[in-house]
């Protein structure tokens, strides 16, 4: 889901807020320096808009988010505040005026909720768009599409289709959202230690038998700096998602459906046990504390201690650019099922109308504008490198092509599945998640503990209906 979780910190010695950056969702990374504004380019790429458009809108955004110009903590340089999307857009539409209302992540479901039932904004951004269409808070835009023959194409693959929901009254997945804010997860290896003990760097598509096999390889005191080492390292908080991740290499799925009702989960299936037992292997190779974040605070360093992270957010890329450390770490993606070439975790932001507004076809226009690559590049270049951009044009940008972490970055946001994963966010997760975490703990066996989160899921699932 959502993804639903960015924030920045500064790279001298920090790597604490990293690790609590890396607690949140819908953040990106640019991987390479900031520039001073959109280029030129850019600017003369957007044309003053033939269509007559009126009236005010307000758009919500969600982050650390400034109107103003500020200091980017990691580069030291100025960034441009979301300022520079509102003149562009009056720009490109005389005559009417666009208000940002700025929202931190702290309780923005609750925020969000209040805004939409008080009609505090005409668009909104919704990590969470499976529960506001449910409720009938969204329009839909299908209709929109339609008018204006809006080339879906644009977006990267699956994209689109991720963010679909379904309102109360539909029987299929609609478009209630178009994305706007990039995310993915990969894996991330630092290239010095496999150096060190002679082992091979990771292949681009690595099997978790061979993340196995390189880690225990690296697993123990460092034959040239004579240091301790360790070969995994993990994101705790999302133990549960890189099992269901190593589960869809082995053919598996967490399971099917996309409203709560109806839904059926895999959990205790052949080869969710095999990604479990794999993850309790990968867990003995890793610091102590690794479950509740601890142990890898050297990570991303030049000093690091750990050979290979399997679950890394993108604003790690931007974190060793802004340290100089790129040629120090590797980057591979995360595993995909082999017969649909797909896997990993579907995050980011889409942009809804509300259906309260009262200026949709203004709010439509945004939706638009939100896909440019003047918006689209003000997010990659502007503001610290927290967001992916989500169109396929940006592969052809030049800090793009300059960084192949940042190739890697968009080629794995191609192989996200779509629908994203409905039960990251319910219960089903949870207990998935708590069961998994009892498992690594060896509070249970891994055939228990998957039994265990298949029954209660089950049956919170059938006190859905």
């Amino acid at each position: 889901m959502v993804n639903k979780k960015t924030k920045k910190w500064m790279v001298a010695g920090s790597l604490v807020t990293l690790l609590a950056v890396q607690a949140l969702t819908g953040c990106g990374s640019k991987a390479v320096e900031n520039k001073a504004a959109p280029s030129s380019e850019t600017n003369a790429a957007t044309k003053v808009s033939d269509k007559k458009m009126s009236g005010s809108l307000k758009v919500q955004l969600i982050g650390d988010f400034s109107m103003d110009d500020k200091t980017d903590p990691l580069s030291g340089k100025k960034i441009k505040g979301v300022s520079v999307l509102k003149k562009e857009f009056e720009r490109i539409y005389p005559g009417t005026t666009l208000d940002f209302v700025l929202m931190g992540w702290d309780g923005y479901t609750q925020k969000t909720e209040a805004m939409l039932s008080s009609k505090g904004a005409d668009v909104f951004q919704v990590p969470g768009i499976a529960s506001w269409a449910n409720q009938d808070l969204l329009e839909p835009l299908a209709p929109y599409i339609e008018k204006d023959k809006l080339d879906l194409g644009l977006y990267i693959d699956n994209q689109v289709e991720g963010w679909k929901a379904m309102g109360p009254k539909d029987k299929e997945l609609q478009v209630y959202g178009l994305p706007f804010i990039g995310d993915t997860r990969f894996i991330a290896y630092d290239k010095k230690i496999f150096s060190d003990w002679g082992v091979e760097p990771l292949t681009k598509n690595p099997t978790p038998e061979e993340i196995l096999e390189k880690a225990k390889k690296m697993t123990g005191t460092n034959p040239k700096t004579g240091k301790q080492n360790y070969g995994a390292f993990y994101a705790g908080a999302d133990a549960a998602d890189s099992v269901v991740n190593a589960a869809e290499s082995y053919g598996g799925t967490w399971g099917k459906g996309f409203q709560f009702k109806g839904m059926e989960v895999n959990f205790n299936s052949p080869q969710m046990l095999k990604g479990l037992k794999w993850m309790n292997e990968l867990n003995a190779l890793s610091p102590k504390g690794a479950l509740v974040k601890q142990g890898g605070e050297k990570w991303g360093t030049a000093a690091n201690d750990i050979a290979i992270h399997i679950r890394v957010q993108p604003i790690f890329i931007n974190t060793i650019y802004a340290a100089g450390l790129q040629d120090q770490y590797g980057v591979s993606q995360l595993f995909v099922n082999p017969d649909k070439k797909m896997g990993g975790m579907f995050a980011g932001s889409p942009y809804s109308i509300a259906k309260s507004s009262a200026n949709k076809e203004l709010a439509w226009e945004f939706l638009k504008f939100s896909s440019s690559e003047f918006f689209q590049k003000y997010m990659w270049d502007e503001q610290s490198a927290q967001f992916l951009p989500v169109i396929k044009s940006a592969m052809k940008w030049d800090s793009i092509q300059k960084s192949p972490h940042a190739q890697l970055e968009l080629e794995s946001m191609g192989k996200l599945w779509a629908p994203r994963y409905p039960y990251r966010s319910g219960q089903p997760r949870s207990i998935l998640s708590t069961s998994v975490e009892e498992a690594l703990l060896n509070k249970s066996t891994p055939e228990a503990a998957l039994d265990k989160a298949q029954k209660e899921s089950t049956d919170w699932l059938a006190a859905q209906k």
